[in-house]
C-alpha cells in the first residue's frame, strides 16, 4: 500500500492485502482463466486492488454494510482489506438505495481481459471507469499509461478513479463523458472494452477502431467479442459466460421494452439461458415464439449466438447472421 494511503493505525494492512492478493490470484489460477495469456496472472498480482476500493458496501438484511479503509477498528479494517480481495462484486456507489457503480467480480475481469487479446502497443478505450481498477490492470500489462483510456459520465467517479489510480502509480487517461460516444480525440483504438450493459452496439465505437479491432461488451446479460472490419461493419459471437453489470448511463442509451413472462411455465422463466434469448431478442419475437424456437435448437447456450453491424442495422442470431433466426437490435 503507498505510504500516503496508509498512517499509524493501519500497521499490517500491507502485509495482508499481500497475502489476500496471492490468495485471489491462485483461486483464479485455478480455473485455467489465463492459460491464453498468463501475463494477466502478473497483473492480478501486481496491481493493489484494495487502493482502488477505499470503502465498498456489502448486501445484508438491513440493507448495505459499508467497509472502509480508515475505520479506527482494527477488525472493520481487517475485513475491508479482506474484501478487497474477495472473488466478489464491490458496490462502491449508492444513489437512493440503488447501486450506480461498482467493482467487478475479479474472476469476471480476469476472463474478459483475456477475451480482449490485447498485444503490446495495442490503444485501449474501457467504457465505464469505475474505481479504476480495470484501467489500472490494462495499463499493467500494456507496460504503457498512454495506452489505456478510460471514459465514465460521472465526473465524482472519473475523479476518485484518478485518485486511485495516481495512488495505484498508474496514469492513464480519464475522461469525463458520455461512454457510447467514445473518444474521438483519442481515436484510432486497437481494442474496447465495456464495463456497463449496453442495449446495441453504439456505432461511435466502430468510427473509432482500426479495422481488425475487437470489440468486448456486455449485452443481454451475456458478452460479445466483435470484430471490426471498417467504420460500418462488425461481426461476432458471444462468449459462453453470463455477465451481469450495472447499465451504461447517458442520453444516448436507449430504453428497452419491458418483456413479460406471464403464462410462460414457471420452467421456463426459471431457465437463465432461455431469459438470456429473451433479453436478445427484446422486442422482436414473442416468448412463447422464444420458448419453442429454444427447445427446438436443444436449449442453445450463449455461444451459438452472435451480433452483426452493417452500416445503419444491427441484428443478433442463432448460428448463422444470414438466418434464420435474427432479431434486430436498437
Amino acid at each position: 500500500m503507498s505510504a500516503h494511503a496508509v498512517d499509524g493505525k493501519h500497521d499490517g494492512v500491507e502485509g495482508l492485502a499481500a497475502a489476500a492478493r496471492a490468495a485471489l490470484v491462485r483461486e483464479i489460477d485455478a480455473d485455467g482463466v489465463w492459460d491464453e495469456d498468463p501475463a494477466w496472472r502478473e497483473a492480478f498480482a501486481q496491481v493493489p486492488r484494495h487502493l482502488f476500493v477505499p470503502f465498498y458496501y456489502v448486501a445484508g438484511r438491513g440493507g448495505y454494510e459499508r467497509r472502509w479503509g480508515q475505520s479506527p477498528d482494527p477488525e472493520v479494517r481487517e475485513r475491508w482489506v479482506l474484501g478487497a480481495y474477495a472473488d466478489a462484486p464491490l458496490a462502491t456507489r449508492l444513489r437512493d438505495g440503488e447501486l450506480v457503480s461498482s467493482s467487478s467480480q475479479p474472476s469476471l475481469m480476469a476472463r474478459m481481459l483475456v477475451a480482449l487479446r490485447v498485444a503490446q502497443g495495442d490503444r485501449v478505450l474501457e467504457i465505464g471507469a469505475g474505481t479504476g481498477y480495470n484501467a489500472a490492470l490494462l495499463a499493467h500489462r500494456l507496460g504503457d499509461d498512454d495506452l489505456v483510456t478510460t471514459i465514465d459520465l460521472e465526473p465524482e467517479i472519473t475523479e476518485s478513479a484518478r485518485q486511485h489510480l495516481a495512488a495505484a502509480g498508474y496514469r492513464p487517461v480519464v475522461v469525463t463523458g458520455d461512454g457510447a460516444r467514445g473518444v474521438p480525440e483519442r481515436a484510432p483504438f486497437d481494442r474496447i472494452i465495456a464495463t456497463c450493459e449496453l442495449p446495441t452496439v453504439p456505432r461511435a465505437w466502430l468510427a473509432q477502431c482500426r479495422p481488425g479491432a475487437r470489440i468486448l461488451t456486455p449485452l443481454a446479460t451475456g458478452l460479445i467479442a466483435l470484430t471490426v472490419r471498417d467504420a460500418g461493419h462488425a461481426e461476432g459471437h458471444f462468449l459462453p459466460t453470463a455477465a451481469y453489470f450495472v447499465p451504461l448511463r447517458g442520453g444516448s442509451r436507449p430504453e428497452p421494452d419491458p418483456v413479460s413472462l406471464r403464462g410462460l411455465p414457471g420452467r421456463a422463466r426459471e431457465e437463465e439461458l432461455f431469459r438470456f434469448l429473451l433479453a436478445l431478442a427484446r422486442g422482436g419475437v414473442d416468448p412463447w415464439d422464444a420458448y419453442a424456437l429454444w427447445r427446438r435448437e436443444g436449449r442453445p447456450g450463449r455461444e451459438r449466438y452472435g451480433i452483426t453491424v452493417s452500416g445503419e442495422r444491427a441484428w443478433a442470431w442463432l448460428d448463422a447472421p444470414e438466418g434464420p433466426y435474427t432479431w434486430p437490435l436498437p
